[in-house]
């Protein structure tokens, strides 16, 4: 601890010497008590510009943690952004043709219209990584379907999905919707 000490000595001695560009060292032994409160003031100098320092980067780092806070709920808030940018033009699609629709009695074009606004809205989501599951045919799987009823059926295995009620969809390979289904059972 005493070395400690001397060591502090020795570093004070040398500030003072810098510090008051004398050539002369400072000795504790023989320091005037001028020499101590001058050492002390310039020790409650340096520990004010520390406390200085410290505050500053506490400010800075606050004022990061709001940026980060801000951009994080922009990032929530317009997340979307592309998502709809994307679905905008189908939405424009579908409306031209509901006008179409209601002008010319011809129903094929308008179920043409339509067809071309769904392979949009395919389209769209598929660039977003979301995609329909494929169920008419397939084996039924709990973990992509779920089974509104079970229909006897001598044409098809046991488990055999018939019908599809409503599409089920994945978003990069995860589940967000299951497909709605009539499961065959073997009649018999």
């Amino acid at each position: 601890m005493a070395e400690k000490f001397d060591e502090s000595l020795d570093d004070v001695k040398a500030e003072k010497t810098a510090d008051s560009g004398e050539g002369k060292a400072f000795n504790p032994e023989t320091a005037t008590r001028e020499d101590w409160e001058a050492l002390l003031a310039a020790k409650n100098e340096e520990l004010a510009q520390q406390k200085e320092r410290v505050l500053r980067i506490a400010a800075e780092m606050e004022n990061t943690r709001k940026r980060i806070e801000r951009e994080a709920a922009d990032g929530v808030c317009y997340a979307n952004e592309r998502l709809l940018r994307e679905l905008l033009p189908v939405l424009d699609n579908l409306e031209r043709a509901i006008e179409h629709g209601e002008t010319d009695p011809d129903v094929e074009s308008l179920l043409d219209g339509v067809r071309m606004t769904q392979k949009g809205f395919v389209d769209a989501l598929g660039k977003f990584g979301c995609k329909s599951v494929e169920s008419f045919g397939k084996d039924f799987d709990p973990n992509y379907h779920e089974a509104m009823m079970r229909q006897d059926s001598p044409d098809h295995d046991d488990n055999k999905v018939i019908q599809e009620f409503r599409k089920g969809y994945v978003l990069n390979e995860r589940l967000i919707r299951p497909a709605l289904v009539v499961v065959s059972k073997k009649a018999g």
